[in-house]
């Protein structure tokens, strides 16, 4: 019996990248009560207290109303105070520590 096993000189793997695999990002941000909100891509909305950054601490309530979009979702942007922060480190629950 004269078998020929085929072995390939390189092999090539197609990847399907899952939602679950990508980081989310903003599609919304907002202040309400001195508390930041950012809606993501993947449906939830998280918030943390602008007083957990030094900046956004000594902000009025009207500076962090300015906050936008920058980075295609990926930071917010409060230009009137020059800071931004991250969406992935937002989600991840990086906040400075304000003492």
């Amino acid at each position: 019996e004269n078998t020929t096993h085929f072995q390939p000189k390189a092999a090539f793997f197609l990847r399907t990248v899952n939602v679950e695999d990508v980081e989310p990002t903003a599609i919304k941000a907002w202040a309400e009560r001195r508390t930041i909100f950012v809606e993501l891509t993947d449906g939830r909305v998280v918030s943390f207290p602008a007083d957990r950054f030094r900046i956004l601490k000594n902000a009025t309530d009207e500076q962090l109303k300015e906050v936008t979009l920058r980075l295609d979702g990926y930071a917010l942007r409060w230009e009137n105070l020059d800071e931004d922060i991250t969406v992935p480190g937002i989600v991840a629950g990086h906040f400075q520590l304000v003492s």
